[in-house]
């Protein structure tokens, strides 16, 4: 069971970070004294892109992308009823397929369909470049917040196949279900704003929020490469 860390002043509370900007800053400030040198930041696109370049800025650590999406249905792309990585890793959401009576017809074509995106996305925001060297490495895996947590769960299955010496996953806000589907399997998680109530949306713990495009994307990635 891994550990977890809070800001408590936080707990229950919405609408704590003006941006995804502000968020990666006191994100990093909280990670400082978790983290070591030998880390590296990997970010789930794309909202978890300004938190993770944000951490690697101020903590003066590398920075990468993880290519993991979840998984929507057909009717509802807004909803998900699991995740996907570039490399194939799947994790369901077992109680959503029961209660939608999606078919695993549907389930195959979702995947085939997450997975095309997952590598365009990829050759657009990573250039093809081949994955970090993780071997004995810290690795914070980071996204701009948990609702399910099986987006994290997906990327976290990805880099446990690198042998990663520690996963931490860190992020700005999440709920209390996706901490207690993922605790198990990460060394650390490390959420600022914890929240117990229902319904929980991520998007409350921000006072402006708004969906990043593939273009916001490119936009932060090329002042990350120039700043570097």
């Amino acid at each position: 069971m891994g550990r977890f860390y809070e800001d408590k002043s936080l707990r229950d509370k919405e609408f704590v970070f003006e941006n995804r900007d502000e968020a990666g800053e006191k994100l990093a400030e909280f990670l400082k004294d978790i983290i070591d040198k030998n880390s590296i930041v990997l970010a789930i696109p794309s909202g978890g892109v300004p938190i993770g370049i944000k951490i690697s800025e101020k903590l003066k650590i590398p920075f990468d992308l993880i290519p993991v999406k979840k998984l929507t249905f057909p009717w509802n792309p807004e909803a998900g009823f699991g995740a996907v990585t570039v490399e194939g890793d799947t994790f369901i959401n077992e109680e959503a397929v029961r209660m939608t009576g999606i078919t695993e017809d549907i389930i195959k074509k979702q995947k085939e369909k997450t997975i095309n995106v997952l590598r365009e996305r990829n050759r657009k925001f990573r250039e093809n470049r081949p994955f970090p060297d993780l071997k004995g490495k810290t690795v914070i895996i980071v996204d701009d917040g948990l609702a399910s947590g099986y987006t994290m769960l997906a990327a976290i299955s990805m880099v446990k196949r690198k042998k990663p010496e520690k996963i931490i996953v860190a992020v700005p806000t999440c709920s209390k279900s996706s901490v207690d589907r993922i605790i198990s399997e990460s060394d650390a998680v490390v959420c600022l704003n914890y929240r117990t109530g229902y319904p929980y949306a991520v998007a409350d713990a921000y006072k402006e929020w708004y969906d990043l495009t593939d273009q916001d994307v490119l936009y932060y990635l090329k002042k990350e490469e120039k700043d570097a």
